[in-house]
């Protein structure tokens, strides 16, 4: 089974279509059409950045006549991409003002929507109780004489 992260959107609209959900794990499209697959999902500067890294990576390849081992080291910002790519992508939307609301698990997109619907319905029945704006003066620390201020003060010496 697959693990989805549920990202909603600011403000909590009522939109079915609004939420967004990211499959956490390797991405094949990330790691074959690296700078395509991040500018697809809006990630521009990722994709600036993985581009210009593999140009620059390719170029010292050829200037130190590495050979295939230049290539190899373009292959690994991809190989970083197909493994943090949705990573990346869940760190954007957290930028734009969207909030994680949790993780389901489920073997295709579909069933994970209909799970999230399910249980996003279940949680909105429960009322959770309010939070205490007065703090419990049980639990508050007794008073203690002596200096207010100051690490060097022992208790019983002047």
């Amino acid at each position: 089974m697959a693990t989805y992260v549920v990202m909603e959107p600011p403000g909590r609209t009522e939109k079915v279509d609004a939420t967004a959900f990211v499959r956490d794990g390797f991405t094949w499209l990330g790691f074959l059409l690296l700078p395509l697959w991040l500018a697809w999902h809006r990630l521009w500067i990722e994709a600036a950045l993985a581009f210009v890294v593999m140009g620059l990576l390719s170029m010292l390849g050829e200037k130190l006549g590495l050979g295939l081992a230049g290539s190899l080291l373009s292959l690994l910002v991809s190989l970083y991409v197909g493994l943090e790519g949705q990573g990346l992508r869940i760190a954007a939307l957290r930028r734009r003002g969207w909030h994680e609301w949790g993780v389901v698990e489920a073997g295709w997109l579909n069933d994970a929507d209909i799970r999230y619907a399910l249980e996003a319905d279940a949680l909105a029945g429960e009322v959770a109780p309010p939070p205490r704006m007065v703090p419990d003066a049980a639990r508050a620390r007794p008073a203690q004489p002596g200096m207010a201020l100051g690490l060097t003060h022992i208790p019983g010496r002047s």
